[in-house]
């Protein structure tokens, strides 16, 4: 029989990383609607489903109830950021804004996704698929919908980046590391790989046949 592990509960600290994540996906899916030009029920469409994809899909895989559906301040989060995107005259969004957005929702949702993962009984490795699944999803619904390359395409440092914060959070948990300061070593491990990467135009080598 398989050792039992602890299940940390999620500190309430935690559930801002997750308001924090959610606010910053929505403003980078409002973002792609205003590249584009779009309408305003565009600019809030886009918001939502890039806020929420991926915990949608988390929640639905752990069993837990999905997380917008029995509250009002997710969604409203989200509309908030579309129109808060809308409302703002273009010139304050320069060029690189979506990318550094989108890297902030990646840190906190990849290291909350793991969290809620664990503090919902899921074992260590599932847990740490869960944070990537949170961090990644809503990002990959959004490009699909838009017609962008999906991430999972490009050889740029994103999806490496999630399972780092991921990896971290749970491993550090998982050795009795308390839940804010694991939660911090993996969101600034995560940002900051994901930052170099688009300072720098770090990639990932590509598949070559030999």
């Amino acid at each position: 029989m398989p050792p039992v592990l602890p299940t940390p509960s999620i500190p309430d600290t935690l559930y801002l990383l997750d308001y924090f994540g959610l606010a910053v996906f929505a403003i980078s899916g409002a973002l792609l609607a205003a590249e584009r030009r779009q309408t305003l029920v565009t600019f809030l469409f886009f918001a939502v489903v890039t806020g929420v994809g991926g915990g949608t899909l988390r929640d639905l895989l752990i069993g837990a109830p999905v997380f917008w559906v029995h509250q009002n301040i997710t969604l409203g989060i989200c509309l908030a950021a579309g129109l808060a995107v809308w409302l703002t005259a273009r010139h304050h969004w320069n060029e690189r804004a979506l990318l550094w957005f989108d890297a902030l929702g990646l840190a906190a949702y990849s290291t909350y996704g793991a969290s809620k993962a664990l503090g919902h009984g899921v074992a260590p490795i599932p847990a740490f698929a869960m944070g990537v699944l949170t961090a990644c999803a809503g990002g990959i619904i959004r490009d699909v919908l838009a017609g962008e390359p999906s991430i999972l395409m490009r050889p740029e440092i994103y999806v490496t980046a999630a399972a780092l914060s991921s990896a971290l959070f749970v491993a550090l948990t998982v050795v009795g590391l308390p839940a804010l300061p694991a939660a911090a070593v993996a969101f600034v491990a995560a940002f900051a790989l994901r930052g170099l990467a688009i300072a720098r135009g770090l990639k990932l080598p590509g598949y070559t046949a030999r």
